[in-house]
């Protein structure tokens, strides 16, 4: 993407990032910034980075943000999928985006079990590395369970996440759903780093939208016809995109 906005502008272009994931984690709502000198032809700049990135890349919206804007620090909250496919046979296409059970899962121990994560705790237990400043602690607003068929798909927003958090909480669940309950108790938030166990891969997490304090967020629109189990007490609303007026030369794609 950096290379690509350089050849656009004629310029080195540094992007802020809203997610930094890891290695094989996928994206469907990532958000980058940028801060350009040049003028660029602004509604077709999405059009002009699609035909140039590679086609496991695709923009879907650009928009011209106040100067103060960063994608990754104005971000006020976050929302992660985890992806299970829960049959006995695997899956040749779906074995890069989706984590295969090969027994099926009890969805009430894994929303018990998610109840304790709700909220604002410690998650040392739940973190692969620890930060720099030491700051372990975090809020989680939302974690709900939405069965699809042979699928389920773990939603957590929260207003940051830990190294390996998510895909930690994913695995605490599953062990839940297949009736190994003591993982509840040795991972609830608050205690000491335990062994990764319980992480799974990072090919079935997706960073699936981002919010910001002016109301957008990058979640793509969804309608649920399926069953969806929602913890939160307030579910999160999308608000509609609001219109953006040119301030300066920052970017937001």
């Amino acid at each position: 993407m950096a290379a690509t906005l350089s050849r656009l502008f004629e310029e080195p272009i540094k992007l802020s990032a809203a997610g930094r994931t890891d290695t094989g984690v996928h994206a469907s709502g990532q958000v980058v910034s940028f801060t350009t000198a040049r003028s660029f032809p602004f509604d077709r700049l999405a059009i002009a980075l699609n035909s140039a990135l590679p086609s496991d890349i695709s923009v879907r919206e650009c928009a011209v943000v106040d100067a103060n804007f960063s994608a990754r620090f104005s971000a006020m909250q976050r929302r992660y999928v985890f992806v299970i496919l829960r049959r006995r046979e695997a899956s040749a296409l779906l074995a890069r985006y989706a984590y295969h059970v090969w027994r099926d899962l009890d969805v009430a121990p894994m929303l018990e079990g998610a109840r304790h994560l709700l909220g604002t705790h410690d998650f040392t237990s739940f973190c692969g590395v620890i930060p720099d400043n030491g700051n372990t602690v975090r809020t989680v607003a939302a974690l709900d369970v939405e069965e699809r068929g042979d699928l389920l798909r773990l939603h957590v927003a929260a207003d940051g996440f830990l190294h390996r958090m998510v895909r930690t909480i994913a695995g605490t669940l599953v062990e839940c759903g297949a009736d190994d309950v003591t993982r509840v108790a040795t991972r609830r938030p608050g205690r000491a780093h335990a062994d990764g166990a319980a992480i799974r891969p990072a090919a079935s997490l997706y960073l699936a939208g981002v919010r910001y304090p002016d109301g957008y967020d990058s979640l793509p629109s969804r309608s649920y016809s399926h069953r969806r189990h929602d913890l939160a007490q307030q579910p999160l609303k999308l608000p509609r995109l609001p219109r953006l007026r040119r301030r300066s030369r920052r970017w937001a794609a």
